[in-house]
């Protein structure tokens, strides 16, 4: 079988032993990576496909264990008041949103990540997942597919109270609805049938309640006299999750904040915690809290700044920690370069300017294996070794702020941007070609996101928060208090 020989390339592997190949070779055959070594030993055979990659790096294709379906298209809105943040597009995601809206922004969302040397993203179907209609997730998962990346969709049951109002469009038609936890659960359930393995496997499902106690405050902390016990709510919520989940065979993801964990322990039998799911946040968590992630085996995902999470602490106790983007609204990106050095700039601001915690190599660990173990497949991807899938990035070192090309695990997490992916391969296919995008058209695919995001924004009557720079002010200030939606 003819394979594709990628060569002449700094390799940084990944791999257990951290190997670092300069003047290497990734030989590729079929949807895995057949061998890695030094180039003189992997010679191109009769019918083999090479690609030269003098001057450059190749690395696994990077891993953004926690993002946001829905949020490329509303950048922007609400950015400028952010208590507010989640009450201003909420109903924008419940209400307004169509199937043309989320295949447009699945389009955009998953370019984004391609061109950054994202291979793998996590999307939560909205902030506040919303799982009713399934059309949502097949539209998103659709478009990562044509582009030829690897999604993993996540769906699941919004927090309290239940029933929640929502809007179903059919043809241009509305439907508002009052949806029930069952019905979340039954939507959800949906999505996992249709999506999950599709794509030659390269669209997953994961279940994704908004939080795994949804008794408490579902966005910050809560402390010991706001979390006491378990409600029956978070109970029957817990329960139903878990069996969904074991009925189906799926991974978990969900958020959680200070008080969740500790409440979360008090039902041992579907306490939504343990080696199948990775929770997001964390911010505030008590020593017991960390303690409990450790001895359960609960992975955790980290978006700078972060808020209090204690992250040192976590990978301290030998908890997995993976560093995502939580992109991309109201102002973030894909780009997990530039949100790996955000972290490590954080952190040493938080421990007194202490510049000697999280070296380079832990950080890059981070956002490929460290991420896949996050996700429970690193046996498949995060690292260049032979047998697993074929996903990898080619950076272009050939740059003024890549030169010299020495420390390359240096020059990645100090000056590297996702804009440096020159050429990136998934399942043994390069999907972006000397920074062309191979499967779909691109232009237009921008030009028909745009259009839907201001559609949106005219519908739903939301221009007033699209606001000014703010010129000349150093503190913001407002004329009139801020209006919300009301979407009850």
């Amino acid at each position: 079988m003819s394979a594709t020989i990628l060569t002449n390339a700094t390799i940084i592997t990944m791999d257990p032993a951290r190997r670092i190949i300069e003047g290497g070779a990734v030989r590729v055959v079929g949807d895995r990576i057949a061998a890695v070594g030094p180039a003189d030993t992997l010679r191109p055979e009769p019918g083999d496909k090479v690609i030269d990659c003098t001057g450059r790096l190749v690395i696994p294709g990077l891993i953004d264990a926690h993002g946001h379906a829905g949020h490329c298209l509303i950048r922007g809105i609400g950015a400028d008041t952010s208590p507010l943040w989640m009450k201003i597009v909420t109903p924008l995601y419940w209400h307004f949103t169509t199937p043309e809206f989320w295949a447009a922004e699945g389009m955009v969302s998953g370019l984004e990540r391609l061109r950054a040397g994202v291979t793998t993203g996590v999307s939560i179907i909205t902030s506040m997942p919303r799982s009713d209609d399934p059309r949502m997730a097949v539209a998103h998962a659709g478009a990562y597919d044509r582009i030829g990346l690897r999604e993993i969709i996540c769906t699941g049951p919004a927090g309290l109270p239940w029933p929640r109002p929502a809007t179903q469009w059919t043809d241009g038609v509305p439907t508002r609805r009052s949806i029930s936890f069952a019905e979340m659960m039954e939507g959800a359930e949906a999505a996992i049938q249709t999506l999950d393995g599709s794509a030659d496997g390269r669209i997953k499902v994961y279940l994704t309640p908004f939080t795994i106690v949804p008794s408490i405050d579902p966005s910050n902390i809560s402390t010991p006299d706001q979390a006491v016990s378990l409600t029956a709510d978070d109970r029957m919520h817990a329960r139903a999750v878990r069996e969904l989940a074991r009925k189906h065979g799926v991974r978990l993801h969900s958020d959680a904040f200070a008080g969740h964990i500790r409440l979360a322990a008090q039902d041992r039998e579907n306490a939504l915690l343990g080696p199948d799911i990775h929770l997001q946040h964390c911010w505030g968590i008590s020593p017991l809290e960390v303690e409990i992630l450790a001895e359960s085996g609960t992975a955790v995902t980290h978006a700078p700044p972060g808020r209090s999470t204690p992250v040192i602490e976590m990978m301290g106790r030998g908890i997995n920690v993976a560093v995502t983007t939580d992109g991309t609204a109201p102002n973030r990106f894909f780009d997990l370069f530039q949100t790996a050095r955000l972290f490590q700039s954080v952190q040493h601001v938080l421990r007194g300017h202490d510049r000697y915690y999280l070296p380079p190599g832990k950080v890059l660990e981070m956002i490929t294996i460290d991420a896949a173990r996050a996700l429970g497949l690193d046996h498949e991807i995060g690292s260049l070794e032979p047998g697993k899938k074929a996903d990898l990035a080619v950076i272009d070192m050939r740059a003024p702020h890549l030169t010299p090309d020495w420390q390359p695990v240096h020059r990645l997490i100090n000056q590297a941007v996702g804009s440096d992916v020159e050429t990136v391969m998934v399942d043994g296919k390069v999907i972006l070609d000397q920074r062309r995008v191979v499967n779909v058209d691109e232009p237009a695919a921008l030009a028909e996101g745009n259009r839907l995001a201001r559609e949106l924004v005219a519908s739903a009557g939301m221009e007033a928060h699209l606001r000014d720079p703010g010129w000349g002010q150093l503190y913001r200030s407002f004329d009139a208090p801020v209006s919300l939606p009301d979407w009850d």
